[in-house]
């Protein structure tokens, strides 16, 4: 979001000030503006903004897609990383692809580091969409969603068999 002086006298100064919102962002990140003017000689130029984000809690990767045979079972994992200096505590809260996928929560390192493994449940074809929501008891980011694309298809079968 920007805001700025809309009007400057010639040869006069003015500001602009641009607001990023770094929701859903970690590490280095850059985003841009380009500013247009009514001047002949510089009729528009890009103004940049650099930042290193800082998330109380790292995702990764932030969201999960299996995809492959409905009658194997087909498995991701996602690492949850505490990054601030208290112990992290995570609790399912929320889960809406009951009976078509599966989770396991497992602990890797006492409130620093988790382990999600999703896994598919053989015999469930089918494009699936979804979430799992974990509390956590960090202020600063208290619900954890890790989103779920599911696209599992029918195995082939032979002909006359």
């Amino acid at each position: 979001m920007a805001a700025f002086d809309r009007t400057i006298p010639p040869g006069g100064e003015g500001k602009i000030t641009l607001t990023v919102n770094t929701k859903g962002y970690e590490g280095n990140t850059h985003k841009t503006a380009v500013v247009y003017t009514n001047d002949p000689k510089m009729a528009r130029f890009t103004l940049g903004v650099r930042a290193f984000v800082q998330v109380p809690v790292f995702v990764s990767p932030p969201y999960v897609i299996l995809q492959g045979n409905a009658d194997r079972e087909i498995s991701r994992n996602v690492k949850i990383t505490a990054r601030l200096e208290k112990p992290l505590v995570i609790k399912p809260e929320k889960f809406n692809l009951e009976g078509k996928i599966d989770y396991e929560i497992a602990e890797i390192e006492k409130g620093r580091s988790y382990s999600i493994r999703f896994t598919s449940i053989p015999g469930n074809p089918g494009m699936f969409v979804g979430f799992l929501n974990l509390k956590t008891n960090y202020e600063e980011m208290p619900i954890i969603k890790i989103r779920i694309r599911a696209r599992l298809t029918q195995g082939k079968t032979k002909q006359g068999k």
